[in-house]
Parts: structure tokens; sequence; C-alpha cells
């Protein structure tokens, strides 16, 4: 297919019905209005095009999404071919490709009996796994368990309910939040929650009793469920170790307390594995998954449910999982996602996750030795951050007024690098096909990046 080429009249008039009409999500309008907003048209692989005819890498997958890559004909393919058969079924019936999608998530998943309920992405999963989860205890003893456990400043979803369970500093406030949620400390090696210098191994320790404490303060009766990513982005992408998610797993077996992982970024081979939790050999009772099933190519969620959750909802009308999503599962994505995951197996982008995330993880650490890089973490597939501090002993953060997530995107695109999500930590989660020469760009274009900060810095 042959890109179009926009004249400059017609970018201009896009522009303006933007700036008239356009209601952009998580953006000020005024700065996009002032700057730009960036269009594009086309992308392959790593790679995406713009309406004035620039080529950047895309260095975040989109959304965190984008694992399969852009241009994959046999994605919109089986897209078209659902649309063309049957846009959608009947009220309370499926498609084939619904079906098949399902099994095949029980095929890449530690437990081959789970069940897969189907949303329309990542924060009604959040939603509909909670909703789940309480339910579950009401019909196994727990009538009374209406408590979620997350971990403080973590990002669950953009829905009311979702941004009750992390309270991420960025999200808007909702007014009243849902009732019954209860916060836990993070993992973090570079800002460890306890004093000295503690081991890996030490923090989990700690953060184990504190998840246990809680459990028995709030009344082990009342809580229904503790949430987590197995890698939280939105806390800094830090990577416990295998003891602190055995050690919560089994406190929250030893408390009835279901385990739910929040999958929605890690899920489908972003860490080296088709799920995060894999990494660590841990088996949760519910997962939620979205972005990477279709790869962005249409809009899908699922949450997976293990044999012993989907089973207690077999019976009658009392056992009976009461939640309806009119768009939950539509044929036209799980044709796209049954594609995607056929393309992710046919070109070996679990493998290459991991094996190139241990190329990436070892080429950032060259960058330790730049003033203001505090930490690089990573290693487990491809998902790391850059870390900028101010201070690099006392690991002070830089002023609000240095305005970081204003200046790093722009000196990396002018590298040839599209990221939204830098400022004092640098995102990095590209497509699952990358290649070395492409994880070079990247980090010598983050190098270049840095140097253009440390000049801004000394200039000002």
């Amino acid at each position: 297919m042959t890109d179009k080429i926009y004249s400059g009249e017609e970018i201009e008039e896009l522009r303006s019905l933007a700036a008239d009409h356009l209601f952009m999500h998580a953006m000020q309008t005024n700065d996009w209005i002032k700057g730009g907003l960036q269009m594009f048209v086309s992308g392959n692989g790593c790679w995406v095009n713009d309406v004035e005819g620039q080529k950047y890498l895309d260095m975040m997958g989109g959304l965190w999404y984008k694992s399969a890559g852009y241009g994959q004909q046999k994605i919109a393919d089986a897209a078209y071919k659902q649309i063309s058969d049957l846009s959608s079924p009947p009220a309370y019936s499926t498609t084939p490709s619904t079906v098949k999608l399902s099994a095949e998530i029980a095929s890449l998943y530690q437990d081959k009996k789970c069940r897969t309920f189907f949303t329309s992405g990542g924060s009604e999963s959040v939603e509909t796994a909670v909703k789940m989860a309480k339910k579950y205890q009401q019909l196994n003893g727990k009538p009374k368990a209406f408590k979620i456990i997350s971990r403080r400043f973590s990002y669950h979803g953009s829905t009311a309910m979702a941004v009750s369970l992390g309270r991420a500093s960025y999200s808007d406030p909702m007014g009243p939040e849902v009732a019954g949620v209860v916060y836990v400390p993070h993992y973090d090696s570079y800002r460890p929650p306890i004093p000295g210098n503690p081991s890996p191994d030490q923090i989990s320790e700690w953060l184990v009793k504190e998840l246990e404490t809680t459990i028995i303060h709030n009344d082990p009766d009342t809580v229904a469920a503790f949430i987590a990513e197995p890698v939280s982005t939105s806390s800094g992408i830090h990577l416990a170790p295998e003891s602190y998610w055995q050690g919560i797993r089994e406190i929250t077996k030893k408390y009835g307390v279901l385990m739910i992982a929040d999958e929605v970024i890690t899920g489908y081979g972003r860490l080296g594995e088709w799920f995060g939790t894999m990494v660590w050999d841990v088996k949760p009772d519910i997962t939620t998954t979205a972005k990477a099933l279709t790869s962005g190519y249409i809009p899908l969620g699922a949450v997976i449910a293990s044999e012993k959750v989907a089973n207690a909802f077999i019976g009658g009308k009392k056992e009976t999982f009461s939640h309806l999503l009119t768009f939950g599962g539509h044929p036209v994505a799980t044709a796209a996602a049954l594609a995607n995951l056929e393309v992710m197996k046919e070109q070996q982008m679990v493998k290459n996750s991991k094996d190139m995330g241990t190329y990436l993880i070892d080429r950032l650490e060259d960058l330790r030795e730049f003033k203001h890089v505090g930490d690089v973490r990573g290693g487990k597939g491809l998902l790391a951050v850059v870390e900028l501090v101010k201070n690099k002993k006392s690991k002070e953060k830089f002023d609000d007024e240095i305005d970081l997530y204003s200046l790093m995107p722009k000196f990396l695109r002018d590298k040839g690098l599209l990221s939204y999500r830098a400022g004092d930590m640098i995102s990095i989660c590209p497509p699952l096909m990358i290649n070395k020469d492409e994880v070079d760009f990247i980090v010598e274009g983050i190098k270049a990046s840095i140097e253009d900060l440390e000049s801004h810095l000394n200039s000002n």
C-alpha cells in the first residue's frame, strides 16, 4: 500500500479541525495546539510515518501495546474477513473466532483449564476481575469480602473503580472513591521502603510481611483479593526478585485472598514469557490482559479465570456471573487477536523479546556514566527504564520547573524516537520483533538526548 502524501494545505486543514473539535486523551489542549499535533498515517515493524513524511522508531510500542509491530497484513486480513462474514452475532451468542481464542489463550496460560471472559480493554478487564473476585468470595463462604488490596501509586485503569485501586499520582481525582481499597507499598530497589542498604530479598521479606499484617489488620474475612502488575510501569518499572512474588502468592493462599495479576501491559510476551507471572513461576487466580492481545490492531481485553475461580460460577442462577459488556469479545477483535498470536508465534517474538531484552539492558548500563542517570532497570524482556535525577548521590528528583516531560520527548523526537513516557523516567517498550540495530538506535538516541539535557541544564 502506497502512503498518502499530504499537502501542506491538507495538514493545516486537519490541524484546524483538531484545534476546533478534538478532545485528546490525557493532553492539555493548549499544549498540542501550540506545539502542533502529531498525526501518523502508516507504519511497518517498529517504525511509523507522520503526515509530514517524517519517519520515527516507536520505542513505546504505541501505548505499551504494539507487540507484533506495525503493518502486519495477516492481522488486518483476519479482521476484514470476520467483519465481512459477520460483524457481530446476536445477543447471548458467540462466534468461532471467540471460541478459538479462548482455547488459544488457555494453551499459552499456566492453567490449561482456565476460562476467559472477554472485555473491550484494560480498564474493563480490571473492573471485571475485581467484580469476579468479590462474587467468588461470596459464593465460597466469605460474604463480607469486599476489600481489595493494591500497591500504592500503581495504575490499573482510568475508570472510577480502577483509579481507586492504585491512585497513581497523575490520575485525576474522582471524588469519593470506591470503598474498601487498601494500599500496601510497592517493591522499589532504588529507593527502598526500609532504611539502610537492604538486598532485594530483604526488601521482599519486609513487603511480604507488610501484606500479611495488612490482611490481618483488615480481617481476612473482609479481603477479597490482592491486585498487582508483575512489573508496575507507573511506579518506575521495578523488577522484584522471585522471593517477592513467591511470598505474595503464599500469603494470599494462606488467608484465602485471590491473587489478581494485572497483565494488561506485561501479557503476551513483553517480559520474554507469554505471561509475566511465568518469569517468577507464580500461578495467579485471575489475570487481566488487553493491549498486546491484538497488538492494538483492534481494542480487546480478557479476564483469565483459573479453573478454581471459573468453576465457582457453574451452577444455577445464584452462581451466574451477571456481568455484561455489549462489545466485550467482539468477533472482529477476537479474529484479529487469533491472527496476532499466530504472527507472534511464527516470528518467534516471545523468544526475541527475551534475547533483545538482555541486549537492551546491557547497552543501557553504559548510560550510568552520565551525571544525571540515577538508575537503569530492566533485563526481563523488552521493558526497561532509565531514571534521571537531579543529584545522583542523594537520588533527588528534578524540580518541576525543569519540565522534563516537555524537554525529553522533544530531544528524543529530534533523534527519530517516539516516547510519550519520557521525563525523569525514560520508558522503553518497543515492538517485540525489534532487532539489534534498532536497539542500538534507541540507546544511541537516548544517549544523545541526555547529552542535550545536560547541555540545556548547563546553559540555564
